[in-house]
């Protein structure tokens, strides 16, 4: 194992980004004047929405993770990135207009606009709940623990913390909008970073693809693993994976408001698509050099120390500082766009309806104030982490078991006009806690054994039935306010007569094909 250490270069280098990063926040702060620019705002082109939907999504877990997956259990993770790639595609292709064209700021109103205000508010507590005490606490915990193997003799609440104060001051100050900017930044150093250390990785194998396929674990070359592997079975594709891919990039709030603030329809929908297709070359940018780290470093004692592992073996000093900066990025893209889509939502779906009457001022201040405590509370909470004994390994499970109602609700109501107001409220009134009762008796207190890709299959059904015997027994209601909110071949048809008078690289459509077509020979070259 090399030596984990970093030169005053590499530390100075890694300090002007994250001061690059606070000053972008500064400057962008001054135009803000009320909280719907420092919250959402639109304006946003489509790289730019590419770019910050991508860069979320790499959180400091994950951009470690898919090298230590692929260190320790092949190429089978690389399943949720395509899967990742239909589902955004599909996603812009039939559900993004209508999101854009609703004119909402967050997802529960959406759900309001579809169902009713009881359904908005079950969901806005639910997704702050996850966001603050899940998805920024386990990202900085993650983070704060990779960044110990840089810094052993700092403990874990003062890098906790440092990261906190990083990643939450630009986000005070400069709102969603420097959000998205400085998420384009992390994204181009994330995709770089991962880049040469393939390239450098790969020139130790002599440039041998079969050596590369080789030093794969048994079983380890396929994204079609056994079906009792414990990992990621193949039937989990279906069971589990693509609905949490549903949520993750249709529903879930933080990842969504990036698209919400795009310029226009087609804006967002080329920066969906954009995002989309970045998911696929994380297979060689993160998955493989873990994979052909086995051969680097065989005995290595944990997984995920094998991108470190590779960053100080291979580069030299300077560019070192480089790469923990993009491990900084990783960290701080999934905190700030945590962060602001969680004062977002209190501001937006709860004092807004309370206090109509409150100045712009006022509310630009509480949305600051917001982002502050939600910071703190995420960094208080991190380190409680530890004391249940490997927790943060169940977070994508503990999702898989929770976010089945929304998955219902959001796909049943946006495609199907018969379902009343009370069938979202009651799904995700009991699916959500039933799921959280079964995550603990399978996942912390050991009560049977199943896969939980399967298992989120199993949730999935349970709260359709309950989202269709209440549909089924209901009144069919009345369908002329929701042509706005739910899917009609109406638009599909104007939309096509707009698409036949422009060139086929201005369709938006040929994109989709195109992106599809090279998802589907990569997924059959590694199946």
């Amino acid at each position: 194992m090399p030596q984990f250490e970093l030169t005053t270069i590499d530390l100075v280098i890694a300090g002007l980004y994250i001061a690059l990063v606070i000053g972008i926040g500064i400057w962008i702060g001054r135009a803000h004047k009320d909280a719907d620019s420092f919250l959402s705002g639109k304006g946003a082109v489509w790289p730019v929405i590419g770019f910050s939907m991508m860069a979320a999504n790499l959180s400091g877990t994950s951009y470690v993770g898919l090298a230590g997956a692929g260190y320790s259990d092949g190429i089978a993770v690389w399943n949720y990135e395509w899967i990742a790639t239909i589902v955004l595609v599909f996603f812009a292709l039939f559900i993004l207009p209508y999101y854009i064209r609703s004119k909402v700021n967050t997802m529960p109103q959406f759900l309001e606009r579809r169902y009713d205000g009881r359904s908005k508010t079950v969901f806005s507590i639910f997704t702050i709940f996850t966001a603050v005490l899940i998805d920024s606490a386990g990202a900085l915990f993650a983070g704060a623990i990779t960044l110990q193997l840089l810094f052993p003799e700092m403990p874990l609440w003062t890098l906790i913390s440092a990261v906190a104060i990083a990643g939450g001051i630009y986000v005070i100050i400069g709102g969603l909008r420097a959000v998205m900017i400085t998420d384009t930044i992390q994204g181009v150093l994330l995709l770089s970073a991962g880049t040469f250390i393939f390239f450098m990785v790969f020139r130790e194998f002599g440039w041998d693809w079969g050596a590369v396929r080789e030093a794969a674990p048994e079983d380890g070359w396929t994204i079609a693993p056994p079906a009792d592997d414990d990992f990621f079975p193949w039937p989990g594709i279906f069971t589990g994976a693509f609905f949490l891919g549903f949520y993750y990039w249709v529903a879930n709030h933080m990842v969504v408001q990036k698209v919400l603030a795009a310029r226009n329809v087609d804006h967002g929908r080329w920066g969906a698509m954009f995002a989309g297709f970045m998911q696929l070359p994380l297979l060689f940018i993160l998955i493989l050099p873990g994979l052909m780290g086995r051969e680097i470093f065989p005995e290595i004692e944990d997984a995920d120390q094998i991108w470190p592992a590779l960053v100080f073996d291979f580069l030299p000093v300077g560019i070192r500082g480089l790469m923990l900066a993009a491990l900084i990025a990783a960290l701080m893209s999934t905190l700030d766009s945590v962060l602001n889509g969680s004062a977002s939502l209190v501001v937006n779906d709860f004092v807004k309806a309370r206090r109509p009457d409150m100045s712009q001022k006022k509310m630009l201040g509480l949305s600051r104030i917001l982002v502050g405590v939600f910071m703190i509370v995420a960094a208080v909470w991190a380190p409680m982490i530890a004391t249940f004994g490997g927790i943060v390994e169940y977070f994508q499970s503990f999702l898989g078991h929770i976010t089945m109602p929304v998955v219902v609700v959001f796909a049943g109501g946006f495609f199907w006009a018969r379902p009343p107001r009370h069938a979202a409220f009651w799904t995700l009134l009991f699916g959500i806690p039933v799921g959280a009762a079964v995550f603990a008796g399978g996942e912390v207190f050991g009560l049977w054994e199943l896969q939980f890709l399967y298992s989120t299959g199993l949730m999935f059904l349970f709260n359709l039935a309950i989202f269709l015997g209440i549909t089924l027994t209901s009144e069919p209601p009345e369908l002329e306010n929701r042509k706005e909110v739910t899917f009609s071949f109406d638009l599909w048809r104007d939309e096509s007569r707009e698409l036949a008078e422009k060139p086929w690289y201005m369709n938006y459509r040929f994109m989709a094909a195109a992106i599809l077509v090279v998802t589907a020979a990569m997924v059959v070259y590694f199946i």
